[in-house]
């Protein structure tokens, strides 16, 4: 199978991280062997939990990509900000977060995040297919 990609952009708005996952799922059910369901719905989760973190913390607006490769799908989610994710304690009590990059880094083969020249960073996760 050759490299297959999608790219998607967004500003923020009550539907774009729906609009995320459904362009994800679109783009898994072309793919060719199928991806596994329990596979695709992790992708489908790391995309929404990604992008979720893009318009909450990251400026506002995103552009997702998607590859996939043998083996491999490859999650690029783009923002204009510069503060690297960080881990953080799980907030319990009052519901404030902390449970995403955890999730995100559990769920994937590897997490990468590297700064664009525009002063902002791509997050990546490498996830199995």
């Amino acid at each position: 199978m050759d490299t297959v990609s999608v790219d998607a952009t967004a500003a923020r708005s009550t539907s774009a991280v729906a609009e995320a996952r459904e362009v994800t799922r679109t783009f898994l059910e072309a793919l060719w062997p199928a991806v596994d369901a329990d596979a695709a719905d992790t992708v489908v989760l790391v995309v929404s939990e990604l992008v979720t973190n893009a318009l909450r913390h990251g400026g506002g607006t995103y552009a997702l990509r998607l590859t996939a490769q043998p083996g491999t799908i490859d999650v690029a989610v783009e923002d204009p900000s510069p503060e690297l994710p960080r881990m953080r304690i799980p907030d319990l009590l009052h519901g404030t977060g902390g449970f995403g990059w955890h999730m995100v880094n559990d769920l994937s083969r590897a997490t990468v995040v590297t700064p664009t020249p525009e002063g902002g960073k791509i997050v990546r996760a490498l996830l199995p297919r």
